[in-house]
């Protein structure tokens, strides 16, 4: 015969079998954070790269870092003219002599790049190859290139000469001498394959970053809300070292963000430093900039907009980037002044706590 203590006992049982049941289901359903993994430094594309990665589970975190290395990897392959077997160095060696067929990757950046240099007049030219073999010979001798020796590379230089086959994916050069070099689109376009490498494998959010070419996906994982990206500023004298300072901090949400300036790669001749970039109308160093930052869509653009926007200028390259859609430009001109420039949307972007 049950008694009152004996029922009593019984319901708190029953009851505290409820609730525990309960509570397992809450936590067997609730929404679990998602994991962040970053990949650590890499070198890829001759340059260092990390990549993070934000998804339901590390493991898929994990596996979204590996898709994301093996794109940027592949394109290295691709289309790097350090590499002997590279199609980019088939191409330098063979396309004056017959049209050379290309991989479809190689050649929609080509294709890219050569939209880039009829945007931008030739600001932005691949086959500037010639040029870059000059300057890289003159440091070797720690002396500038002379005016005739200028004048002949340029004769093998110009996109105008370059001709692209769509329907087989061949290229041809026009000109014998010519050489291509993608050094101002093939990270970004790489970037944006790693993106999508990602985001396949199951990310949800992540960050890429390539040499200081970066682009951001979704958001990282709480409680950050967005994407902080430091701008290193070129006055600083530690700038070629890991502790460089912050010039400012850039908030960015699905957006790209590409760096070019005299104090990241430079050609050094007779203690004096020269840009990496070459402006093709002149056959000389780009140095009217010491920093060009574009924030766009995608890190193909910002990648080849950086690179023109060295070359043709300040006033040019600010009137140039107002008339593109969803991208802004941030440029500091050459010491001492480094004078700092920027598009009227650039400061959406930036965090009040910036220098400036």
């Amino acid at each position: 015969m049950e008694t009152p203590l004996t029922s009593n006992r019984n319901t708190r049982i029953a009851v505290g079998l409820i609730v525990g049941v309960l509570l397992i289901a809450v936590l067997c359903f609730w929404p679990k954070p998602p994991a962040e993994v970053r990949s650590g430094p890499r070198i890829v594309m001759g340059t260092f790269a990390r990549v993070i990665a934000v998804a339901p589970r590390s493991r898929t975190a994990k596996t979204s870092i590996d898709a994301a290395f093996e794109q940027l990897h592949t394109v290295d392959k691709l289309m790097s003219v350090h590499r002997d077997d590279s199609q980019i160095s088939r191409v330098n060696r063979d396309a004056h002599k017959n049209p050379v067929s290309v991989d479809k990757l190689t050649f929609d950046v080509l294709q890219k790049a050569l939209e880039f240099s009829r945007l931008t007049e030739g600001a932005f030219d691949i086959t500037v190859g010639p040029l870059i073999d000059i300057w890289h010979c003159a440091a070797e001798a720690n002396s500038v290139p002379s005016d005739a020796q200028l004048r002949r590379a340029r004769r093998q230089v110009g996109y105008e000469k370059l001709i692209l086959d769509a329907n087989d994916m061949t290229v041809r050069f026009a000109v014998e001498g010519m050489k291509l070099d993608l050094g101002g689109i093939a990270k970004g376009y790489a970037i944006e394959r790693a993106v999508q490498a990602m985001q396949a494998a199951g990310a949800v959010g992540g960050m890429v970053d390539v040499g200081g070419d970066i682009r951001c996906f979704g958001a990282p994982a709480p409680p950050k809300k967005n994407w902080l990206i430091g701008l290193q500023d070129p006055t600083d004298p530690q700038r070629l070292v890991a502790s460089g300072k912050i010039l400012l901090t850039l908030t960015l949400t699905n957006t790209a963000v590409a760096t070019s300036g005299d104090y990241r790669r430079f050609i050094l001749i007779d203690g004096k430093r020269y840009s990496h970039i070459v402006d093709r109308n002149t056959g000389k160093s780009a140095g009217s900039l010491s920093s060009v930052t574009i924030i766009a869509d995608n890190a193909t653009d910002a990648d080849a907009l950086a690179t023109a926007v060295s070359v043709i200028g300040p006033d040019k390259g600010l009137a140039l980037i107002e008339k593109i859609p969803r991208t802004e430009a941030i440029l500091i001109s050459p010491s001492p002044q480094y004078h700092i420039t920027k598009t009227s949307g650039a400061n959406k972007y930036i965090t009040p706590n910036s220098k400036f």
